[in-house]
């Protein structure tokens, strides 16, 4: 296995519903080397499972509060994790990630600015999820900014 994606949020929480709809995209297209899993608001209930994919790398994708304008995209660097507002789930990814470094080399965390954290998922935030997705297709993750 050399990727897994892995979509943590809320289908019920406006924005947050990002990651969700990124995984129900994904699956539908049966990727080469590519698993999906959509963790919803308990990442940590799939640790198991990432551990026994072995992946060569792990991609989480989230709404995550970064100051930008809604839809931004951008690689958020495990030192700007633990200041960011992330998400409803219940462990911090901090947490989540620490202990997942242990049996993966390479993990990214690709963040999504929400606008709205109830209701439905807004079209700027499904527009931005679409393009997120055409980049993991593509495996360009290289071409999503760096979140400063």
């Amino acid at each position: 296995m050399k990727t897994i994606v892995m979509c943590i949020g809320n289908r019920d929480g406006g924005d947050d519903a990002v990651g969700p709809y990124i995984a129900d995209v994904l699956k539908k297209e049966k990727l080469d080397g590519i698993k999906v899993i959509d963790a919803g608001t308990a990442p940590e209930n799939f640790t198991s499972k990432v551990k026994e994919y072995k992946p060569e790398e792990l991609v989480i994708i989230d709404a995550v509060d970064m100051g930008l304008d809604p839809g931004e995209i951008r690689i958020v660097p495990k030192e700007k994790i633990g200041v960011m507002t992330i998400s409803t789930h219940g462990i911090p990814l901090p947490v989540l990630i620490n202990y997942l470094e242990q049996y993966i080399e390479k993990i990214f965390l690709i963040g999504i600015q929400p606008k709205i954290l109830n209701g439905k998922m807004t079209d700027t935030i499904r527009k931005n999820a679409e393009k997120t997705i055409k980049i993991i297709k593509e495996e360009q993750l290289e071409s999503i900014k760096t979140l400063n």
